[in-house]
């Protein structure tokens, strides 16, 4: 297998201690701020995600000692196992980030605040089901394959009018935005082309989306490429590596091809 071309951003040192964390998220949160103030845009309009997949629950603590109260995760199981454990921190919030199997849609809407990658209505029949037996409520985001592989989930652009005009009959999800993975790639300006798509659909559906739907918000952009998003209008950024450091297993672990699966969400 070829490996791409590309490289993501290198990982922060490995975050051992809550001193580690805090350093490492301020230096993220620095780049978001300047980023932003580049863009012209404020940068409390950007939204970090921390996301935590692999990172076992003693790190996770001392994380949220150093002001993190929302994480994100990929596997559904992992990160329900997760929200058990740290259960007696009532603060932590956890945003599932990766594909939704329905037959795991009960774990989500257990534990769950948030859900990223909402792209079929099997999926939203299922959430809404379980949501009601929880009495919950669940934000979500409709995830768009703007780079149009194969190898990631998602919604083509052109399909995501049709699904957001049925989203209405589940009361129990409420769509905040859309969510999208770039195109892994060294060409800068087709990685931008994948968060301008996005953008111009959210633009399209403030004005298209059903009565009393409100789609603002734009999670794109991940450790190698958020600055780049926030310049093209991101609100909320996918970061892993850049704050917990690096992973045991290699980047090309999570590409497609290499395990059998398809990309992670950071």
């Amino acid at each position: 297998m070829t490996l791409p071309a590309h490289s993501p951003e290198p990982a922060a040192a490995h975050a051992e201690t809550v001193e580690d964390f805090k350093h490492n998220l301020a230096s993220i949160k620095a780049r978001i701020e300047a980023a932003a103030r580049k863009a012209g845009r404020d940068p409390e309009s950007v939204r970090l995600l921390p996301v935590s997949k692999t990172v076992p629950e003693e790190r996770l603590r001392l994380a949220v000692e150093a002001g993190m109260d929302f994480l994100g995760e990929n596997k559904v199981q992992e990160a329900s196992r997760k929200a058990e454990a740290l259960a007696d921190i009532p603060e932590l919030k956890f945003s599932v980030i990766g594909n939704l199997q329905t037959n795991k849609a009960k774990f989500v809407a257990k534990f769950a605040h948030e859900f990223q990658a909402l792209d079929n209505v099997r999926q939203a029949a299922a959430l809404q089901r379980r949501l009601e037996a929880e009495d919950r409520q669940l934000d979500v985001f409709v995830q768009v394959n703007t780079s149009a592989e194969e190898s990631k989930f998602g919604l083509p652009p052109e399909a995501v009018q049709e699904f957001v005009d049925q989203l209405p009959q589940f009361d129990r999800l409420h769509v905040k935005g859309l969510m999208t993975l770039a195109l892994f790639s060294d060409d800068k300006e087709a990685v931008r082309a994948c968060f301008v798509r996005l953008r111009e659909l959210r633009d399209l559906l403030r004005t298209t989306a059903p009565e009393g739907m409100v789609i603002e918000e734009l999670s794109m952009g991940m450790s190698g490429d958020f600055e780049l998003a926030i310049a093209e209008g991101a609100t909320v950024v996918r970061v892993g590596q850049g704050i917990f450091g690096a992973r045991a297993l290699p980047d090309s672990h999570y590409w497609p091809g290499f395990a059998g699966d398809k990309p992670a969400a950071e």
